[in-house]
């Protein structure tokens, strides 16, 4: 071509496009605001490398950083740029050299710099293209009026890349519009699966679905369910977190303290204010961060500012993985963090190549002379640029690894193996189409973009690290990472560990990992502390991680972990509250001291009236024991013995036998012996009563009617124990509540009879009735003479008793509340019966035994004197006793005839 026809050559750009979806092109590069011709006239050609071959495929690394404002790219990126790019032009350089695959068939390549930023990349990405758009140039001519010579634009079938995720779906959605595969290195966000938007996109990493969910098991197997997250701007930060979300959400389990999102152009202060939001919650002491390396970095700068070294447990996606610039000088406040990365192997032959790359054979990496630059921290001599004096002048002569720090990039693996999956497809495409045919065929001139797709979804070989390299339907790899953890103490070198693996399920090692100060015990991430045992949760609305504590208190136990329930009536909870069980049974034993004294008192008083009834059937015919009237002695004697008898049966262990002797005999003893001596008190008061009137005797005071009298007065006793005994038979009860004391542990359960307070009360009532009337007419007995047979004796005892069962009641109800209250009820109650039953035995009969046995000469028989008689000497006594109440200085004393 002339130079004259360069004119034309350029005038090219300006005709009219025609072809194949050529209007829907030009419309959507119009829509995005970009040209060929816009870069043309901004004067920034893109710079590129250009590899020829049979079939071309394109490249997409970041060579440089984001430039400041107005300024499409910065610094030169050893790792992510340069390693990278070597790594496509090593694969190539393998595959080109491998007879078996491709033979006979050359690829080529264009690579492109994205400088870490999607518009740029956008832009330089429309090289890929201009070979698809066609352009009519038959109305251009140059001047000689011969039509223009214009190169055919290299035609790209595939393109590899690009890094960055927001990266990828810019470009995806240009190539998508030129039916041009892509299979990405390291893009990762989760909706670059979506076919039915980036169908020519395929990834030989896994997705951040994966990831996320990789991260979810992380957090829960080391115990923590209250976490924040933290997401730089963009496709990739943006979308792992909602991934995360969304995975922790169908999980269960998993709390988001707060999730934070840190903007694309942080402004000053930015990463403080970042840290004092995530102090909000500072219970969430793990944070998921997916972040560019810049934003980790000052990230953890912030945290060290604010002295929050070793609070932040950091969860870190791959963009953090096992890189050493993220924490560079912060690796205190990164002590701990857990990350995570695409398992991945170093290509030994990548270091050897790589390693002895130089400026003099690496000339076709047009960048490599700034990696020089900034690997050996020297400068070139170069036309047109200016030695600055304050740097050392390079030689050329430096060796990577030898005179520089190296270590193989990360993604280095996953760039040759998405070569070598172009590669594959190309390979199986040209078997299928061009069958014999030792180059590219008609059928594979030009390359159909959406045939080779379905090749390089069908690709299945073992890349370059041993490992699978397949496409699922969504054209994303299978899922497979390894896990580390940065480790600083007790350990000989400093650095990441793995200490997991992820595929598909998590294989954590909790015995390999390691905290701030060398703790190898898990810190904890929780918005509350789990509850101790017997404690039920009481949680926070709308946190569904955070909880109260509360006791399941008294006799509740904790029914699930939300809730507590009464245990049943007859049991009691577990010291740990965790269920209940059996409440032990306790009786009324022998041994207590609430049973020792009533016993005692019980069989001092049996053997007393043992010996009284002995001494009275020893001496059944002498004058004092016929004038007791021998009869009803012998009963109310058996009354007294029957009181104290009650005692045994009181203690004793209640059975149906027990508890039938126990209704039977509790009132009958009191009784007998309170009917007796109603019956002797109003025979004397019938007496003295009826002497005032006449001289004739009353009815019914032979010795026979005064046995009957008592006897009737007992059948009514009897009669209704035996109606209540039909009724209600007797039978033991577990009586629970009566020992129920607020604490538990001091729970029993009592066996009794089944006699409550009210029966026990109604079946002393009779008795009560008949010692009550007792006393009356023993008050209205009172003026008979002292000596006059037993009416003062009788008298004072029915006082005494009163005042004994007077004192009894308050103390049988009053203690009714008490846990003790069997045993002080029962104690209570035997030791009221013997006394009462002490006092009849010693105010009657314990004087009468003293004289028989201790005085003799004073059992003898006195005259006999008429019932006249009688009644005229017990009327004198009751003058005498008027007037001496008057005078006070005379006294007079009648003896009585003791055998009435």
């Amino acid at each position: 071509m002339t130079s004259e026809a360069r004119p034309s050559h350029h005038c090219c750009w300006l005709g009219t496009f025609t072809g194949h979806r050529t209007w829907l092109q030009l419309l959507w590069l119009l829509l995005l605001g970009i040209s060929q011709v816009s870069v043309t006239q901004q004067g920034t050609q893109p710079q590129s490398i250009k590899i020829e071959g049979d079939i071309t495929l394109g490249g997409l690394f970041p060579m440089h950083s984001r430039g400041p404002a107005g300024v499409p790219c910065g610094d030169i990126k050893r790792e992510k740029g340069i390693h990278r790019l070597e790594a496509m032009l090593y694969a190539l350089d393998q595959i080109n050299s491998d007879p078996d695959l491709l033979p006979n068939i050359t690829l080529g390549a264009r690579i492109l710099d994205t400088c870490s930023r999607d518009t740029y990349a956008l832009e330089q990405s429309l090289t890929f293209v201009q070979a698809l758009i066609q352009k009519d140039n038959s109305d251009v001519r140059c001047s000689n009026g011969e039509p223009p010579i214009i190169p055919k634009p290299e035609r790209v079938v595939g393109v590899i890349g690009a890094s960055g995720s927001s990266v990828s779906i810019m470009v995806a959605n240009v190539l998508r519009l030129f039916a041009i595969p892509q299979i990405s290195y390291a893009s990762t966000a989760p909706e670059l699966s979506d076919k039915s938007r980036y169908e020519f996109f395929s990834r030989v990493v896994p997705p951040d679905s994966y990831q996320a969910q990789a991260m979810v098991d992380i957090v829960k197997a080391m115990g923590w369910n209250y976490v924040s997250t933290l997401a730089s701007e963009g496709n990739y930060g943006e979308s792992g977190v909602d991934a995360f979300l969304q995975i922790s959400r169908e999980a269960g389990g998993l709390c988001i303290a707060q999730s934070i999102k840190i903007p694309r152009e942080p402004r000053p202060g930015e990463f403080e204010k970042i840290i004092k939001r995530l102090m909000e919650t500072s219970n969430a002491r793990g944070v998921i961060i997916f972040a560019n390396e810049d934003d980790i970095k000052r990230v953890l700068q912030a945290a060290k500012t604010a002295n929050l070294t070793g609070h932040f447990l950091f969860v870190g996606s791959d963009s953090w993985g096992a890189k050493s610039s993220p924490i560079q000088d912060q690796e205190e406040v990164a002590e701990g963090a857990v990350t995570i990365l695409p398992k991945r192997a170093s290509i030994d032959g990548f270091d050897q190549y790589f390693t002895s790359r130089s400026l003099e054979n690496n000339r076709r990496n047009i960048w490599f002379a700034e990696f020089w630059e900034d690997d050996f921290k020297c400068k070139l001599t170069r036309p047109g640029i200016k030695y600055e004096p304050g740097r050392r002048k390079c030689t050329g002569e430096e060796r990577i690894s030898q005179d520089s720090q190296y270590e193989q990039e990360g993604k280095v693996q996953f760039v040759i193996d998405a070569v070598y999956a172009m590669a594959h497809a190309l390979h199986s495409m040209h078997l299928d189409l061009c069958p014999g045919s030792m180059g590219v065929c008609e059928k594979m001139d030009p390359v159909e973009g959406r045939m080779l797709l379905q090749y390089i979804h069908s690709v299945n070989f073992n890349g370059s690290a041993g490992t699978g390299v397949m496409f699922n339907e969504n054209g994303d790899a299978p899922g497979r990472y390894d896990i580390f953890q940065y480790q600083m103490s007790n350990v000989s070198n400093p650095g990441y560990k793995v200490i997991g693996q992820w595929t598909n399920h998590l294989r954590l090692n909790p015995e390999e990992m390691q905290w701030s100060g060398g703790d190898r015990r898990i810190p904890d991430s929780v918005c509350s502390f789990p509850c101790e045992s017997g404690e039920r949760k009481k949680m926070v609305k709308g946190v569904p991680c955070c909880w109260h504590c509360e006791l399941c208190d008294g006799y509740q136990y904790l029914l699930d972990e939300f809730s507590c329930d009464m245990c049943p009536f007859n049991m009691r909870p577990l010291p740990n509250r965790t269920g209940c069980r059996e409440t032990p049974i306790i009786k009324l034993e022998w041994s207590s001291p609430w049973a020792i004294i009533p016993v005692f008192l019980a069989i001092l008083g049996i053997l007393a009236t043992t010996g009284v009834i002995g001494t009275f059937v020893r001496f059944n015919d002498t004058p004092i024991v016929r004038a007791s009237g021998r009869e009803l002695s012998y009963v109310l004697l058996t009354g007294i013995f029957l009181i104290y008898l009650i005692t045994f049966l009181m203690i004793a262990e209640p059975s149906v036998a027990v508890c039938a002797f126990r209704r039977l005999l509790l009132g009958l003893g009191m009784c007998i012996s309170y009917a007796a001596m109603l019956t002797k008190t109003n025979r004397i008061y019938r007496i003295f009563e009826q002497g005032k009137k006449s001289v004739t005797p009353p009815k019914f005071i032979s010795p026979t009617s005064q046995l009957i009298i008592t006897f009737i007065l007992i059948s009514v006793q009897l009669l209704a124990v035996f109606i209540w005994f039909g009724v209600m038979p007797p039978h033991t009860i577990i009586d629970y509540e009566e020992q129920k004391p607020p604490n538990p542990e001091f729970a029993r359960g009592v066996l009794k009879c089944d006699m409550s307070d009210l029966s026990l009360m109604l079946c002393l009532s009779y008795s009560i009735v008949l010692m009550i009337t007792c006393t009356v007419y023993a008050i209205k007995s009172r003026g008979v003479p002292e000596t006059f047979n037993e009416a003062k004796p009788i008298g004072f005892t029915m006082y005494t008793t009163c005042i004994i069962w007077l004192a009894f009641v308050p103390i049988f109800f009053g203690t009714a509340q008490s846990t003790e209250k069997m045993f002080i009820q029962t104690t209570t109650l035997t030791v009221s019966m013997s006394l009462s039953a002490t006092v009849s035995l010693g105010m009657l009969y314990i004087p009468k035994v003293y004289v028989i046995i201790f005085h003799p000469e004073q059992n003898v028989q006195k005259r006999k004197r008429s019932f006249k008689a009688v009644v005229q000497a017990a009327t004198v006594s009751t003058h005498l006793s008027m007037k001496s109440s008057e005078k006070q200085n005379g006294e007079s004393k009648i003896e009585p005839d003791r055998s009435q």
